[in-house]
């Protein structure tokens, strides 16, 4: 591993009890002799330049902190190493802020690796002019306003047209977002090293009820059905992106840029880890017990 030389640290903006832990870390950074920076109440744009110039970024919070975390880290490709202060922790590698010391001694030693994730784009088209265009690490959602009606939608798979979903919401998730909003609407579990995007109606309505996988490569194009009279709202990654228009597209397909992660568990800690928080009152079955238990 090449050798640590400066590395930022990201407090979550609403989150003020992760700031004195920002704090500490910066400091034992910066007497082990590692150029250090801190922010604790920050937009994407405020940190890009400190960024690029980073060899690694400490995003400290849950899972929403890592995802505003890879977003403005990956065009750089600079990895983010999360401790976690939220309720899951799906994609922190520090469980808790209690034990990062050791952890960091760990980081500064060499002993981590880097796993890579998948993230999509997403292009709003009004006509033949680009509007809006996102990244997302999670998921792309195309759902219904405040209003309760279904909305429709017209899928396209690499410009065929595919089906026509009348839905509560449609999901497109990468493999790391199909353990988020796409698993609560029972979508099936994709582990991380996959490129593969996935579609999940969420209650859908006459009409297709089955979550699709599509191949490594594919483009989905979603059209918001001319004649509709329901809101139409596009979020990324949990974020508001537009309100659509009768006759909007909505086209995703994989991004340039790959989300880095630090990671010093074994490669094969995946699915272990995921049931451990699924399940978390299951415990271990009897024959993977030490005899002397």
């Amino acid at each position: 591993m090449t050798k640590l030389k400066r590395i930022g640290i990201l407090g979550h903006p609403l989150r003020p009890q992760t700031a004195p832990v920002a704090e500490n870390i910066a400091a034992t950074l910066s007497d082990r002799g590692i150029d250090t920076w801190l922010n604790t109440a920050w937009t994407e744009a405020d940190v890009q330049e400190h960024v690029q110039s980073s060899d690694m970024v400490i995003a400290i919070g849950g899972d929403g902190a890592m995802l505003r975390a890879a977003r403005v880290c990956a065009p750089y490709e600079v990895p983010v190493l999360g401790v976690n202060m939220g309720q899951l922790g799906f994609l922190t590698e520090i469980d808790s802020p209690d034990t990062w010391e050791s952890y960091l001694n760990a980081v500064i030693g060499g002993q981590y690796w880097i796993e890579k994730r998948m993230m999509v784009r997403a292009l709003v088209l009004r006509g033949d002019e680009i509007i809006a265009s996102e990244d997302a690490l999670n998921d792309v959602v195309i759902s219904r306003g405040i209003i309760t009606r279904i909305v429709r939608l017209e899928m396209y798979i690499d410009q065929d047209w595919t089906t026509t979903y009348n839905a509560d919401a449609l999901i497109i998730a990468t493999p790391t977002g199909s353990t988020a909003y796409a698993l609560a609407a029972g979508g099936p579990i994709l582990p991380p090293e996959l490129r593969n995007i996935l579609i999940v109606p969420v209650a859908p309505h006459l009409s297709m009820d089955r979550p699709i996988v599509l191949s490594e490569g594919s483009t989905v194009e979603i059209l918001a059905a001319p004649d509709t009279r329901t809101e139409i709202v596009l979020t990324v990654d949990g974020r508001l992106i537009e309100n659509l228009q009768p006759g909007d597209r909505v086209r995703v397909q994989a991004s340039e840029y790959v989300s880095r992660f630090v990671r010093m568990r074994e490669r094969q800690y995946f699915y272990r880890s995921l049931l451990d928080r699924l399940e978390p009152r299951i415990s271990l079955p009897s024959r993977t017990r030490s005899t002397s238990d």
